[in-house]
């Protein structure tokens, strides 16, 4: 009788060690996860981009918001050296560190965006031109800023009045509209369409 109750003691005593063995596996948050690849995965920060992308993409914006401040001012020399070191931007931004898909869009954005800031240094001295090219490279900034990250708050502005009431976009570091299509003929023309992070 003894041996009896011995055996569904040690049965019911290593169904509760197996039972508490399965359930911590499963609390756990790397259960089931292959663990092998994130040494691969480069260390990405709070918005999901790389610190060096991160770090680039500040650099570029910081050269485009130079050259919207030339523009404003109707400084085309100012722009023209702005356009050059942006062009130079896209050049250096390290693209292994971009997912797949992240990789695609940036090149798309930035072939058409190198090319219109490179206008843009080449151009000096004819500035209705520098902000034709400005317009385009404007609605790239804003694609490239959604696609990595601003960094940093900033405004998406409308002028209305540019391209014959077309209408164009820039970006601009302050909320007080400084239009660089229109420069000081109409320097307060416009208004904020979006704010970006």
């Amino acid at each position: 009788m003894k041996n009896l109750i011995i055996i569904p003691a040690i049965c019911l005593t290593s169904l509760y060690f197996v039972a508490c063995n399965n359930a911590s596996k499963k609390s756990s948050p790397d259960a089931g996860k292959d663990t092998t690849t994130t040494a691969a995965v480069p260390a990405i920060g709070k918005s999901g981009v790389n610190p060096k992308v991160t770090a680039s993409v500040k650099e570029m914006t910081a050269d485009y918001l130079q050259l919207k401040n030339a523009l404003t001012n109707n400084n085309s020399s100012g722009a023209a050296i702005a356009g050059k070191a942006l062009s130079e931007g896209f050049a250096k931004l390290d693209m292994s560190v971009l997912t797949t898909e992240q990789k695609k869009t940036y090149t798309d954005i930035a072939a058409d965006a190198k090319e219109m800031a490179e206008h843009i240094g080449k151009s000096e001295g004819n500035i209705p031109h520098q902000r034709e090219h400005f317009d385009m490279l404007s609605k790239d900034m804003v694609d490239l800023l959604k696609l990595l990250g601003a960094g940093q708050p900033l405004y998406v502005d409308h002028c209305p009045m540019y391209n014959n009431k077309k209408g164009a976009f820039w970006l601009s570091e302050s909320k007080d509209i400084k239009n660089p299509y229109m420069g000081s003929a109409m320097s307060t023309c416009g208004t904020i369409r979006e704010e970006l992070k």
